[in-house]
């Protein structure tokens, strides 16, 4: 089951979670930068007692003495958090006083022009420790200072600078957060009235939203479900008239049929009832074709959408479909003919409805046109795919061109038994396939040509 997203979570989500990466960025960004400075800080001051220890370093008869009186040392040593330790060693003499488990810099390639600062335990406690090179004109020993200090003001101070530093920012993305929940309450608020109103609705009701409290961005939203809204009842509007257009052609038929029935029931013997029953025969051929064009206009209509267009060798459909049309031509004594190309025409169409397009215009051709005359039907492949129907029958009015594409209309006065649907259903069947109709006249003295273009070629499908 897929899940249902939220657009609030979603916009929450997108809001706060770089919201969130940038505090923790800024907080560790934050901690090395309070540790370089802190270290530095302090590294000040343990140098500071470094270099008085070195103050009292004295040379006396060639040996090295340091006189440190208990007060000193005890002023030295007092730390409220740290403790300190020290030890002073030369070259020559070993240690001259202090702690002997004062840590040492074991690195070789130490620069000893500079004291030299580094991090060890003094008994399982962290420490920081300072290295002093000391020479001394008076002796060629060399004097080494080792000043440590344990870390508890650094790692206070740490996480006092921290606190004062992240406390805030989590006080400020706490609130941020608040405020951006409630701001898309708000900024949602109007697509749940919309969502309200649209539930709210009758299903008959297709009116158009109104858009006075939609925002910019939700317009093009509310404009496409407008579009729909209207395309909507275009279609039902249309679908009612249909309905009602066909419920009228088949009532007659009907009618007659039932008429007829009635007759040959009132007839004793079956030659006076033989004219009923063809007059039946013909109301059920009427109902029959009025029903089977109701179906394929029904098919046709773009409302469907079910229609896969495929690749179609039209040349062959043509051929096939003026053959079957040929005795119901020659019964008019009307020469039916095709003219097509050397080569297969394609294009993307499906085959049942090009079939009913072309035996629509052909049956149109045979009712309507001239006994004793022709009919052409022409296939062309350059410039662009194009059936063609031509008769010699007397042609159709200007007045009468816009109109005669009209589901169920005839021009008055017209011949033959047709409900209107012919032209309608090629009208709906070229719309499908997005193909230009047009009508003609042949000549100024009569004649009608139908010309349907499919647009570019279709590719040959493999066999």
């Amino acid at each position: 089951m897929t899940k249902v997203r939220s657009l609030k979570t979603e916009i929450l989500f997108r809001l706060i979670i770089p919201l969130i990466c940038f505090v923790a960025i800024e907080s560790v960004l934050s901690y090395f930068v309070t540790l370089h400075y802190v270290n530095e800080t302090y590294d000040r001051w343990l140098l500071d007692s470094a270099r008085s220890l070195t103050q009292e370093i004295k040379v006396k008869d060639g040996k090295i003495r340091v006189e440190l009186p208990p007060a000193a040392l005890e002023i030295f040593k007092w730390d409220e958090f740290d403790k300190t330790f020290f030890k002073i060693i030369s070259s020559e003499q070993g240690m001259i006083v202090g702690d002997s488990f004062v840590p040492e810099s074991f690195d070789p390639g130490a620069n000893w022009s500079h004291p030299v600062f580094f991090e060890d335990e003094v008994r399982g406690e962290p420490v920081r420790v300072v290295s002093m090179l000391i020479i001394r004109d008076e002796t060629p020993e060399k004097i080494f200072v080792h000043v440590a200090e344990t870390v508890n003001k650094r790692r206070y101070m740490m996480i006092d600078i921290l606190l004062a530093d992240l406390v805030p920012q989590l006080i400020l993305t706490l609130f941020t957060g608040i405020y951006l929940l409630r701001g898309l309450k708000r900024g949602l608020k109007p697509l749940h009235t919309l969502a309200d109103e649209i539930a709210q609705r009758s299903p008959r009701d297709l009116s158009p939203i109104a858009e006075t409290h939609v925002f910019l961005e939700v317009r093009t939203l509310t404009d496409t479900i407008n579009d729909l809204l209207a395309r909507l009842s275009a279609a039902i509007a249309a679908q009612q008239r249909f309905v009602a257009n066909a419920a009228h052609q088949l009532r007659t038929p009907l009618a007659g049929l039932k008429l007829q029935a009635e007759r040959a029931l009132r007839e004793q013997d079956l030659p006076a009832m033989k004219p009923a029953l063809q007059q039946m025969q013909n109301s059920a051929d009427r109902a029959s074709h009025t029903i089977t064009q109701l179906l394929v206009l029904a098919k046709s209509g773009p409302i469907d959408g079910m229609n896969e267009l495929k690749p179609v060798n039209l040349d062959a459909l043509v051929k096939d479909t003026c053959i079957d049309w040929a005795p119901k031509a020659l019964q008019r004594e009307i020469e039916l003919s095709f003219e097509g190309p050397k080569q297969p025409v394609y294009v993307r169409g499906d085959e049942v409805l090009l079939r009913e397009l072309l035996g629509n215009l052909l049956d149109n051709a045979i009712v309507y046109g001239k006994k004793h005359g022709n009919i052409i039907v022409k296939l062309k492949r350059f410039p662009t795919p194009s059936l063609i129907v031509e008769d010699d029958g007397p042609g159709i009015p200007d007045l009468e061109r816009d109109k005669i594409f009209e589901r169920f209309y005839r021009i008055p006065g017209s011949s033959g038994n047709g409900c209107g649907l012919g032209l309608a259903i090629v009208k709906e069947i070229a719309d499908l396939h997005k193909a230009r109709l047009e009508l003609s006249l042949i000549s100024a003295a009569g004649g009608t040509r139908v010309t349907v273009s499919f647009g570019n070629l279709a590719t040959n499908p493999k066999p």
